[in-house]
């Protein structure tokens, strides 16, 4: 099994500008626990899935030229996350009405019915059923 063992588990960090609104917006729209708060961030727990929303910074002496930035290009992502749903229209009403901005409402794609929306900082999620 390699360096994973059973007690690994895997947060995903998402780069945010305002680091209190987007908590806000995780909290209301998906539901999100919190974990701990701190200044520039906050770790959440959202589906069962770890998050670490932070704001961004610039090189450090573990990653000397690497330098953490939100989005900037809102029509070119380069990671999306896809939440199944048993009834799409359903879960579109629901976070439409919780505040989540849809690119177009839910659209049959072959076998399934799906959207997207966006976080704050243009994080897309698509929402997708089997049909």
């Amino acid at each position: 099994m390699g360096f994973v063992d059973k007690t690994s588990e895997m947060t995903h960090i998402l780069v945010v500008s305002e680091p209190k609104e987007s908590l806000k917006w995780y909290k209301k729209v998906l539901g999100a626990s919190v974990h701990s708060e701190f200044d520039t961030g906050a770790v959440i727990k959202v589906m069962g899935n770890w998050f670490l929303i932070t704001k961004g910074g610039n090189p450090t002496k573990d990653k000397p030229e690497t330098r953490l930035a939100p989005p900037t290009d809102y029509n070119t992502v380069n990671s999306l996350f896809t939440i199944r749903v048993q009834d799409c229209a359903g879960t579109y009403e629901q976070l439409t009405n919780l505040g989540a901005i849809f690119l177009t409402p839910p659209i049959t794609n072959g076998r399934e019915i799906r959207c997207f929306f966006s976080d704050p900082d243009n994080h897309l999620f698509e929402i997708s059923e089997a049909s």
